[in-house]
């Protein structure tokens, strides 16, 4: 062989060479990037080709596929009217927005693709059965979710914006979660691209100010925690020794350390049941007095920035949370950089932030005599033939308190609830409100954001609830007391004894 010729076969074996390369690169490490791109609508016409799993709440089906007639051979549904109660859960599966929430979370599950599935295609194959997905079994009660939903869109004069939870305090599981306002995911997954494309449009404004209905406010959106901080801060105290009968301020305004601003009780009252000018750590819970906190969190604790921060932390605060599978946005204390901020951030005002999700975990927590269980909403994975292929197994976190101050907590949040509006239903329950304000120009006319946190029945508690509303009735003069808790303790009543 001549010199030429064996430079071209030369060329021509390197460039096999690197076509069997590319190939092998292109098929094996870049296959799974591929297939999730979301404009490879190849992948998307063999996901529409076979029937997507269902996913359900107990009995209750609220995602779910059905053959059509035209070239996407299945249209992803969710059964109406509560379509948009459960969209927070199931999120939506589109042709031309992918997907989001347990969609999109199990989705190799949904689609059939996962690897614990490979027996079941296997055996499909071979049978001429179409291909399936396998089924997502979520941990939510619908009827409580129903509940929920209706309690939020029948209240605010038109309709709460704002976020409800549900947990199991032993367990971590999640049983109703929902947010408002919401959106129906039918018209995302409509086989109609002007359909899909008007609610895509009129659902992601480009002034979302005060809309946002896809956005999953339960986990994603973070608020100041107001006075369900107060909590934490007596965790803290307790935690550290300080009796619960220690004596505090009960003046209506208490002046700020080093500083000359003033913080003030809710109406710049003086704190009820005071004796000698003073209240108990009890009392001062039980009131949700501010002037009290700030004395105890500035003047009672060693250490005290150290130490509130430290005891948040154990909670979950500024710290990730893992997925439920469902991504969860991290609550933060801010920065405390001295004991005018601590005042301030122990009442969980200044830079506090808390998803809705959170302050439901604080409320089991303190039910679940201080464990803290990881809260989850998957209960089990099934293959198309119902066998099921994984459990979820409840995981405690870690112990934030003691069982002692678990116990003192609940009988301070028993009296709190006994001095709420509208107390003294057929359950128990241990709570705390909270009245947030969350404008930065002071002394701005705004809605105060409104919390609800509680557990019941408040011995052996089956449900904790936090309760978020951006927009509750009263306007400026709307409470924790009179816009959430009114919805925490339906949820908590349509729960407990069903459970």
């Amino acid at each position: 062989m001549n010199i030429p010729i064996r430079r071209v076969v030369t060329a021509v074996m390197v460039i096999v060479l690197a076509l069997l390369v590319n190939a092998t690169y292109v098929q094996v490490f870049k296959a799974d990037k591929l297939r999730a791109d979301p404009r490879n609508q190849r992948v998307l016409l063999d996901e529409y080709s076979r029937q997507r799993g269902q996913i359900t709440a107990g009995n209750d089906v609220i995602a779910q596929s059905i053959p059509t007639d035209d070239r996407l051979k299945y249209l992803r549904t969710y059964p109406n009217p509560w379509a948009p109660a459960f969209a927070p859960v199931t999120g939506f599966y589109s042709f031309q927005y992918a997907s989001s929430g347990l969609e999109q979370a199990e989705d190799a599950i949904l689609n059939g693709n996962d690897d614990r599935l490979f027996g079941q295609r296997f055996a499909d194959m071979f049978s001429g059965r179409d291909p399936r997905g396998g089924n997502v079994i979520t941990t939510i009660n619908a009827h409580a979710q129903q509940v929920a939903y209706e309690q939020m869109m029948s209240g605010c004069n038109g309709g709460c914006r704002g976020a409800v939870v549900a947990i199991a305090p032993s367990t971590g599981a999640i049983l109703a979660m929902v947010s408002t306002p919401s959106y129906d995911p039918n018209l995302l997954a409509s086989h109609d691209s002007t359909v899909r494309q008007d609610a895509w449009a009129a659902w992601n404004p480009t002034d979302t100010t005060g809309f946002q209905p896809m956005l999953n406010r339960a986990l994603n959106e973070t608020y100041p925690p107001g006075s369900t901080f107060k909590v934490i801060t007596a965790a803290a105290a307790l935690e550290q020794g300080v009796d619960p009968n220690v004596r505090l301020t009960a003046d209506n305004s208490i002046v700020l350390p080093q500083t000359q601003t003033s913080l003030t009780n809710y109406g710049n009252q003086t704190c009820p049941d005071s004796s000698g000018g003073t209240v108990t750590l009890h009392q001062a819970l039980e009131y949700s007095c501010n002037t009290a906190f700030v004395d105890l969190s500035t003047s009672k604790l060693q250490n005290p920035i150290e130490t509130v921060k430290s005891q948040a932390n154990a909670f979950g605060v500024d710290t990730k949370l893992p997925d439920t599978p469902l991504p969860v946005s991290e609550s933060t204390m801010g920065p405390v950089p001295d004991l005018a901020a601590l005042g301030q951030s122990s009442i969980g005002q200044r830079d506090v932030r808390f998803t809705p999700i959170q302050n439901a975990m604080i409320a089991a927590t303190i039910a679940n005599g201080g464990v803290r269980m990881q809260p989850y909403l998957v209960d089990k994975l099934q293959g198309p033939d119902l066998k099921t292929l994984n459990t979820t197994r409840p995981n405690s976190l870690n112990e934030p308190i003691s069982a002692q101050t678990a116990a003192t907590l609940t009988a301070m949040m028993v009296d709190s609830e006994r001095n709420t509006t509208g107390s003294g239903g057929p359950v128990s329950i241990a709570s705390k409100t909270g009245t947030a304000e969350h404008s930065d120009t002071q002394g701005a006319d705004e809605t105060p954001f409104a919390w609800y946190i509680a557990f019941g029945p408040s011995a052996n508690a089956q449900v904790a609830v936090a309760v978020i509303v951006e927009n509750g009735d009263g306007g400026l003069q709307a409470t924790g007391g009179s816009s959430a808790a009114p919805i925490g303790r339906a949820v908590i009543n349509a729960l407990v004894g069903e459970r």
